[in-house]
């Protein structure tokens, strides 16, 4: 992580090197029914080493920019926060959470298990119309699963061959799905969502020194090539990094942000007076890369 630019920061952290501790996500338990974009199961042992470093339980723990929400997950089924609070932009994404954590969490698995999956009757579904919430859900999980990459995005398209030849069914797992669904159902009382901006709840809860916040925003800074990227994977792809940071920085409560390894994060980071440090993790094309864990204290990283 040596930038020319930030010589000043190399002092903090140049002892210290994660290049090659991947984390084998199959050793952490699937609780999200989304395969989502920049999904963070890889970093869920981090996650609870951070937890387990503040002192008293928050009592509120918040994921603004929920997406798959395995991190917020976590923490209500592992009890790491009294409340978990979800909040999500995007509303294909929000119907799914909406449904089932609003109590119709036995609707959706039952939907999924009956489903028919075949070309005709995706195609039939997602074709349709409808603004019934958990029509909805059930349209996003059907796009998530049988999508390119699970990308929900305009301009994606359904999977044409599939892992070993299996074509719309390689990620079809009706039962796995259901499973989860009623999973979460069963603790939803954990739960608050939001659809709504992340930024705007953070504001909200800004002076909460009880509250907790993970800030992994779907959008991406920096060079050119991340942000056709941001464009291509998400419906909300663009941010005000530069708000994001400001209301992190002045938040009473503990704050740890994720982004992606660039000299312009590393410097934004710098001028909210928040450290950084690199953390490896496989993309979903299994090539090993880092991000920045961002955070006003790091000692828990071990």
């Amino acid at each position: 992580m040596k930038h020319s630019n930030f010589g000043y920061q190399l002092t903090l952290f140049d002892d210290f090197d994660t290049s090659d501790r991947v984390v084998n996500v199959a050793s952490v338990p699937q609780r999200s029914p989304f395969r989502y974009p920049g999904g963070k199961t890889w970093l869920i042992p981090r996650i609870r080493q951070w937890l387990a470093s503040i002192k008293k339980k928050p009592t509120t723990f918040i994921e603004p920019f929920a997406g798959g929400a395995i991190v917020g997950l976590t923490v209500a089924f592992e009890k790491h926060a009294e409340h978990v609070i979800l909040v999500e932009l995007d509303k294909q994404v929000a119907a799914v959470w909406q449904t089932i954590l609003g109590g119709e969490a036995e609707w959706l698995a039952d939907r999924i298990l009956n489903f028919d999956l075949t070309q005709t009757s995706v195609q039939e579904i997602l074709a349709s119309e409808t603004s019934n919430i958990r029509e909805k859900a059930f349209q996003t999980i059907l796009k998530n699963r049988t999508y390119h990459g699970g990308i929900l995005a305009p301009g994606s398209g359904l999977i044409k061959k599939g892992e070993s030849g299996k074509g719309l069914k390689s990620r079809w797992y009706p039962q796995t799905l259901a499973n989860r669904i009623r999973s979460i159902g069963q603790i939803r009382n954990r739960f608050t969502f939001i659809c709504g901006d992340g930024i705007s709840v953070m504001k909200d809860c800004i002076d909460d020194k009880n509250a907790a916040f993970f800030i992994d925003p779907p959008y991406t800074a920096g060079n050119q090539k991340s942000k056709r990227a941001g464009r291509r994977l998400y419906t909300h792809y663009e941010i005000d990094h530069d708000l994001l940071f400001d209301i992190s920085e002045k938040s009473s409560g503990n704050i740890l942000l994720t982004y992606e390894n660039s000299p312009d994060i590393e410097e934004l980071s710098n001028r909210h007076f928040f450290k950084t440090k690199c953390v490896a993790m496989k993309n979903t094309h299994h090539d090993k890369m880092t991000e920045l864990l961002i955070s006003r204290d790091l000692h828990w990283f071990k």
